[in-house]
């Protein structure tokens, strides 16, 4: 493998569902803990890692947390049943492998549903309902469950390994949403080495797939005059989708809105400016049926010039997404080209407008 896959190997095979990210927030910690001039963390959780002790704060952010489940109960017949955390589309969750963390370890399980032999055939096409699923774990019994140490509370994460697809630079693996935004501002720490522009807070939030709750307590620790969020983005470039602005491979994705915010004009265009001055590729894309972080980070304190970049990603929210990673590379190269030419004379001129 790559060393350049190395860590992103990592992140995407941890485990950390919204409120249990403790896994992903090690894992980050022991990364940019010798790279940050000072590491805090807010009371949900997220990491500050700061360089920089002068010039105006410019806040990026990943979340760190992924899709998921928690179990809620445990029938008589050892069958576990959940509570989803972020958005899932059901008929990905079919006949699918998860793992469900336990004080004793990993337990195995496959999702459960009625037999398609003994659903009337008019309903056959109808999608299934995500409240008559189920966990399979293999045993007989409660009783067998609890051995386990399966629980209420434990938490549900699908169980994938992170791949290389045919063409090398197609990377499969389950949480690229949002690992590698985590990736992303991993790499801009780590190679920012020093910052004598601006104040820079790489923040990795928690909680942002019920509610974008992390950003909304680092950015009041913060208090950005600048905020970008780093997540993914669609990418369409399937079979009957549509493909412009949405595509693997054709760089970070710069956001025209999504469900949370409307992105600073004046952010948006220097950022658009500054990747055509390095050549970098970028697509202008949208987001109409979620939001990012950025959507709280905006309207900390007095408020901050948002913006929301996407690194496109195909099948979100499954076990099964695909990046590419020269959209990934690129992103890391926009961010560290925006973050130092973002000083005071900058920032001023981007607020005022």
């Amino acid at each position: 493998m790559k060393k350049e896959y190395v860590l992103l190997k990592k992140l995407s095979e941890v485990a950390g569902v919204p409120g249990n990210e403790k896994q992903v927030s090690k894992l980050i910690t022991e990364e940019i803990k010798g790279v940050c001039e000072e590491l805090t963390y807010d009371n949900l959780g997220s990491i500050i890692g700061k360089v920089g002790q002068k010039g105006p704060k410019v806040m990026i952010a990943g979340h760190m947390d992924e899709v998921g489940f928690f179990v809620t109960q445990i029938t008589k017949d050892g069958f576990v049943k959940f509570q989803t955390l972020g958005g899932w589309f059901s008929q990905v969750m079919l006949a699918q492998v998860w793992e469900i963390h336990t004080k004793k370890g990993v337990v195995l399980a496959v999702t459960g549903v009625k037999p398609p032999h003994i659903i009337p055939a008019d309903k056959r096409n109808v999608a299934i309902d995500i409240a008559t699923m189920y966990l399979d774990l293999g045993v007989s019994s409660k009783e067998e469950a609890e051995k386990l140490g399966v629980e209420p509370g434990n938490m549900v994460v699908p169980h994938m390994e992170f791949k290389v697809l045919g063409n090398d630079k197609y990377l499969l693996g389950k949480a690229w949403d949002n690992r590698i935004g985590s990736a992303v501002v991993i790499e801009v720490l780590k190679r920012l080495n020093s910052n004598d522009t601006n104040q820079l807070f790489g923040t990795f939030t928690v909680q942002e797939e019920v509610g974008l709750r992390g950003a909304k307590t680092s950015s009041y620790v913060v208090a950005p005059e600048i905020a970008i969020a780093v997540d993914t983005g669609l990418a369409n470039d399937v079979p009957g989708g549509d493909s412009a602005e949405q595509a693997l491979g054709k760089g970070p994705q710069i956001l025209l809105y999504d469900g949370g915010l409307v992105p600073h004009q004046a952010l948006r265009e220097f950022v658009i400016n500054v990747a055509k001055e390095e050549k970098i590729p970028y697509q202008e894309a949208f987001i109409v049926g979620g939001r990012t972080d950025a959507g709280h980070m905006h309207l900390a304190h007095k408020g901050a010039a948002s913006l929301s970049i996407g690194i496109p990603t195909r099948y979100m929210h499954s076990h099964t997404s695909i990046i590419h990673y020269d959209d990934y590379e690129n992103t890391i190269k926009l961010m560290l080209a925006v973050i130092k030419r973002l000083d005071q004379k900058v920032v001023d001129k981007i607020l005022s407008n």
